[in-house]
């Protein structure tokens, strides 16, 4: 089998953006500054904004909570994150493409979500209500105009973003748009913690090929709730033709933090043969297979399973491409694919690993295992990771990965060869 890194999402990028020239002269300079002159604002009342925002909205299209991630809302990870987003958009109003990465992450999450063009109308309408309730008298009519204007623009750039996302993924052999009927064909335990699940289409068609480090939502009735809720799980293998492979972790309850219901009832009430409805794969945090400088995986927890299917890229592809896979997990207990990762190892001599334990037991054996007790050090294995020309990719916890990328950084790896994955909502 053969991938190849398409050069579509730039392009992409650039047509959406193209769009903006004909938004942008929707904006007056007079507009543009008003815009500015709320950004402190947005940063004072951001949250509260965009908390009044999704209970407003919510409350009138009931039919939207099949997007969107009750947890999220709960935890107010959501809100905060659109908060985020907005002050993000106001601060470069002037220049909009130097948004353009968080344009293509936060539109590759919507495209697997199948949002619509009419739907950004409705998101549009209750945001500047929000604006409105929190900030009151503030929201002159030059104001409001000013902000209908900014939301439009952003709402183009968003849209037509995505309508190319559409079309490239039907003009793929195998793809569809939406949402297509899956079956659970298999359930592998691949520790304590995460199940791998293969899903095969009812309709019995072709699958498409995709990125190595590509996810797919997965959607299934929550019956308490009373609506669908999809989540995004990395698939964690390679292309076959036959199923999709993503491994999920069951997510117990914590703090404030309620319990995964997707993981749970993946892990709990879904049994081989359940039906689940899936999208296109999507995502932008792909690699780059066409290389064939060496490739260092860091991953912390469930991370590593966008890792699996990189790692499993490169060495179908070639005998020579160095990789050293560097993965955190508390103990052997929840460390998962460990055998096949051994085995990739034995078959691929141009692999290397650096195992992190932070729980160690009396029953993990040390060099069998894993390697190194406590947390990812990067400086500890600097002679293993730091090498010429690598690109690094990491994917797990947002401390986890936060910590990773300055430690690479001190050690003199550019910024530019680090590439992340943020599991949750984008900003």
């Amino acid at each position: 089998m053969i991938w190849r890194r398409l050069s579509l999402p730039s392009a992409i990028l650039r047509r959406a953006f193209t769009t903006t020239r004909t938004a942008r002269a929707q904006l007056t300079n007079q507009q543009i500054e008003i815009v500015k002159s709320t950004i402190p604002a947005l940063e004072k009342h951001g949250v509260e904004i965009t908390t009044l925002f999704y209970r407003n909205m919510l409350d009138q299209h009931p039919e939207l909570k099949n997007i969107f991630n009750t947890a999220h809302q709960a935890t107010g990870e959501q809100p905060a994150a659109l908060a985020h987003a907005v002050w993000a958009y106001a601060s470069n109003i002037e220049h909009p493409e130097a948004l353009a990465t968080a344009v293509s992450r936060i539109g590759h999450k919507h495209a697997s979500l199948g949002v619509t063009a009419d739907q950004y109308t409705i998101v549009g309408k209750y945001l500047l209500e929000s604006i409105q309730q929190v900030l009151g008298d503030a929201v002159t009519e030059p104001v409001r105009d000013a902000w209908t204007a900014a939301y439009q623009q952003l709402a183009e750039i968003f849209s037509n973003f995505e309508d190319n996302l559409y079309q490239q993924a039907l003009a793929t052999p195998g793809g569809w748009k939406g949402w297509r009927k899956f079956r659970i064909a298999n359930k592998i335990y691949e520790s304590d913690e995460i199940i791998s699940f293969h899903l095969t289409p009812i309709d019995q068609g072709a699958l498409p090929a995709y990125q190595p480090g590509q996810f797919v939502s997965v959607r299934c009735f929550v019956p308490e709730l009373g609506v669908y809720q999809p989540r995004q799980y990395s698939l964690s293998d390679v292309p076959n033709r036959k199923y999709f492979q993503v491994s999920v972790k069951k997510e117990f309850a914590a703090g404030a933090r309620p319990a995964g219901r997707i993981s749970n009832v993946l892990h709990e009430s879904l049994p081989v043969g359940a039906e689940l409805e899936v999208s296109m794969p999507f995502g932008d945090f792909v690699l780059d297979v066409n290389r064939s400088t060496p490739v260092v995986l860091l991953s912390g927890g469930v991370g590593l399973t966008p890792m699996m299917s990189m790692l499993k890229a490169i060495t179908a592809a070639s005998k020579a491409r160095r990789v050293v896979f560097v993965h955190a997990a508390r103990n052997s207990r929840v460390h998962a694919m460990k055998d096949t990762l051994a085995q990739i190892q034995r078959e691929n001599p141009q692999v290397s690993r650096a195992i992190f334990y932070e729980q160690t037991t009396a029953d993990d054996r040390q060099g069998v295992d894993y390697d190194y007790a406590g947390r990812v050090d990067v400086a500890k294995i600097q002679d293993q990771v730091v090498l010429p020309d690598a690109d690094y990719y990491i994917c797990g916890p947002s401390p986890f990965m936060k910590a990773q990328s300055q430690d690479l950084q001190r050690l003199g790896v550019d910024l530019g060869r680090i590439h992340m994955e943020v599991f949750g909502s984008p900003t």
